[in-house]
């Protein structure tokens, strides 16, 4: 470069630091001013030998980061002192120990913690990105501001990506889509969100995103006219009513009008809410509400709204701290219109987000939806005990979730996201609640756990301490709070119940003259078509691996046959005993049911597409071969579903050892004092059994009694009958067999 040039580029470099400092949205005190310049120049001396892949100094990028993090997310000195350092432990000799020294722990521990992700995201050995994902989320539970200055990198990255090639722009802009943009949405950052959205599409699907950028062009001059005639005719009436406010016109986001077309399938024309008007106006926190639902009224005297597109965001804010009023209404010419309508404060909440989320807070002990969420958030962090995609995916699933609002017994408020469950209600009041929740009502009605909410509900939870979770619980709820509670409970108990199996194991291969080692666990576990020796342990716990079972492998030990492929046998050593700590039971199809009733009946494998167990299938009732079993993707499937619709059964494949079924007992014997109490003792004590249903009475000294339980298995159920039998005073047990 020449002199001239290298004075330019000075120029420009001090004057994008000039405009980072007047556009910082909070106040900055001179000291203030003296942290952020030390970091500047701490930054372009570490940087000046670097250049960007454009072939700009690459000090012009932490700026830019720094520039977004002080204006668009709204954060103070330290984090926009953060962002300006955001590389140099990475890409220089400087290190952490370095920055703590020159500035402060707090600027180290957000720089070290944006320095994680960066050599995550580097890692070419991570077997899945998932769990790079998992790795940059944790951070979360250190400082949100970590992941805040992120966004505001990534979001600069993605600004400047025309000198990459194809292949990483597809990627970055994949990872933006799938993470970054609904982190955005989730700490109520909507318009990084959409800039995020926007430049994904434009990278992952190009010729779309052009298509829809050229059209918006178009139409960009009659757009205008279309919302000019309407805000003169509103703006008349909110002059009369002496309102201080501003209306602003905005297209939808690119984005957005792809999702439509896409969700609705129709072409660009055919959308026709391709923009929004913003009625932002001025008021004291008094009058605020009150406001906001005049100026609702002035809009609805000139255009007729649709009741069913009325988002009231006042009253209930969403969990990220949004308020506003949503108001569709007809306009002009038979097209939707939506309406915002923003205090300047909520308008302030819904540009910044998390900062300004906490600028208007004031002190308030009181605990908003982006605070529960976060908590929420760091409890599920501690609890990550999941592999990486499950996580991910339990994570974002939380991310975009639209909300509904539900009502405890007493009144108080609670925002879920939609979908939820009543089991889900009764997990977010507190983890014990949920997991030992009985039965719910909604309204005062009694309704089962997986009964979906909707917003206005009132939910009361009944509870039982004898209650525990069952692996169907999985399958009652949404949200990733419950579902980690669940899981968590669940492996306890697997744990626990593989321990007892292991003992259990040893007294009856002990029978059956068979020294317990690692060889023989190992056997079995072959034997079985298991996985490790988890399985093994859990199953013989659970009793669905019986006496007669272990004969049968006792029978073969000493098969030539079976002696020959035991060497073949590939297994690391201590892995017997190392797999009962691990966390999960792997999932092993070992039976096929149909129907809702989970009916076993004879079946055949169809030929034509060789279902295997495990894969998604359906029974289909055939003139003289029953039922065979077909996969859904099978090429005859669509034939078969269009023409014989009657005759296909729903079937899927089973973990015999975790499925549960009804069984119902009779008891009769003599009406001993105590009697009720110990056999519900007897009952719940049993593990794994679930009272569904008791009925008891006394006739001149004769007992009478039918139970309903819920078991997973019949020696699970053999058992209770036997301690139930060893009560004083029961004189006969007889299981109920339904025709």
């Amino acid at each position: 470069m020449t002199e001239l040039e290298i004075e330019k580029e000075n120029k420009a470099i001090a004057q994008e630091y000039k405009e980072l400092l007047r556009i910082s949205y909070q106040t900055l005190t001179e000291e203030d001013k003296k942290l952020i310049r030390k970091a500047f120049d701490v930054a372009v001396e570490a940087h000046k030998d670097q250049r960007r892949k454009s072939g700009e100094a690459y000090i012009f990028h932490p700026i830019a980061v720094a520039k977004i993090v002080a204006s668009e997310i709204g954060l103070g000195a330290t984090s926009i002192a953060a962002a300006l350092l955001h590389d140099v432990v990475e890409d220089t000799p400087i290190t952490v120990e370095d920055i703590e020294r020159l500035f402060n722990s707090k600027v180290a521990q957000l720089v070290d913690g944006l320095t994680k992700i960066s050599k995550v995201q580097k890692d070419l050995n991570a077997s899945l990105q998932a769990e790079n994902f998992r790795k940059m989320i944790l951070t979360l539970n250190d400082d949100v501001r970590v992941i805040l200055i992120k966004l505001a990198d990534r979001l600069h990255n993605m600004q400047t990506m025309e000198s990459m090639v194809d292949y990483k722009q597809t990627k970055i802009a994949s990872e933006t889509l799938y993470i970054y943009a609904p982190l955005a949405h989730r700490l109520g950052l909507y318009n990084i969100k959409t800039k995020l959205e926007d430049l994904g599409l434009k990278y992952t699907e190009p010729e779309v995103y052009n298509d829809i950028v050229s059209k918006i062009r178009e139409t960009k001059e009659e757009q205008d006219a279309y919302i000019a005639t309407i805000s003169e005719v509103l703006k008349k009436s909110l002059d009369e009513e002496n309102i201080d406010y501003i209306i602003k016109g905005r297209p939808k986001s690119i984005y957005s009008i792809r999702r439509k077309m896409r969700a609705q399938n129709v072409s660009f024309d055919e959308v026709y809410d391709k923009f929004a008007l913003r009625i932002v106006y001025k008021s004291n926190a008094h009058d605020e509400k009150f406001l906001a639902w005049k100026i609702y009224s002035i809009v609805t005297d000139h255009y007729r709204p649709s009741p069913s597109r009325l988002r009231d965001w006042i009253s209930s804010p969403k969990s990220t701290g949004y308020e506003a009023l949503h108001i569709t209404v007809m306009g002009p010419k038979g097209r939707w219109v939506e309406i915002q309508v923003r205090s300047e404060r909520m308008d302030e909440i819904a540009e910044k987000g998390y900062a300004a989320h906490y600028k208007y807070k004031n002190g308030a002990t009181e605990e908003s939806g982006l605070d529960v969420w976060l908590n929420l958030l760091r409890e599920a962090l501690e609890n990550a005990e999941t592999n990486a995609v499950d996580f991910v995916e339990d994570f974002k699933m939380n991310l975009y979730s639209k909300e509904i609002f539900v009502f405890t017994p007493k009144g108080e408020i609670k925002s879920l996201p939609k979908g939820a469950t009543s089991l889900d209600f009764a997990f977010s009041i507190h983890s014990e609640i949920g997991i030992k929740t009985l039965g719910t009502r909604v309204n005062g009605k009694l309704v089962p756990l997986n009964h979906e909410l909707r917003s206005g509900d009132q939910v009361e939870v009944i509870t039982s301490q004898y209650q525990k979770p069952t692996a169907n619980w999985l399958e009652y709820v949404t949200t990733s709070r419950a579902r980690t509670k669940i899981k968590n409970v669940l492996n306890e108990n697997t744990k626990r119940i593989a321990e007892d199996g292991k003992e259990l194991l040893k007294r009856k291969l002990k029978h059956l003259k068979i020294t317990v080692n690692e060889q023989v666990i190992n056997e079995l576990v072959n034997f079985f078509k298991l996985k490790t020796s988890l399985d093994l342990f859990y199953r013989v716990g659970m009793g669905s691996i019986d006496n007669q079972k272990l004969k049968d492998y006792a029978s073969q030990k000493n098969n030539t046959f079976f002696n020959f492929f035991k060497n073949k046998i590939k297994r690391t050593p201590q892995t017997a005993d190392a797999d009962i700590h691990k966390p999960e039971i792997n999932s092993n199809y070992d039976m096929l049911v149909f129907g809702t009733e989970h009916d076993k009946l004879d079946y055949k494998l169809s030929p034509c597409c060789n279902p295997i167990p495990g894969d998604d299938v359906f029974g289909f009732l055939t003139v003289n071969e029953g039922i065979k079993v077909h996969k859904k993707d099978c090429p005859n499937a669509i034939g078969m579903q269009s023409n014989y619709a009657y005759r296909i059964m729903s079937a899927k494949w089973i973990d015999s050892s975790q499925e549960e079924f009804k069984a119902t007992i009779n008891i009769t014997g003599m009406d001993v004092l105590g009697l009720t109490n110990q056999l519900t003792k007897v009952i719940s004590n049993n593990m794994n059994v679930n009272i569904q249903s008791i009925s008891l009475s006394t006739d001149a000294g004769i007992f009478h009694g039918q139970v309903s339980v819920i078991v997973r298995n019949n020696s699970i159920l053999k058992k209770m009958i036997q301690n139930i039998k060893k009560i004083d005073g029961v004189d006969k047990v007889t299981r109920v067999y339904s025709n």
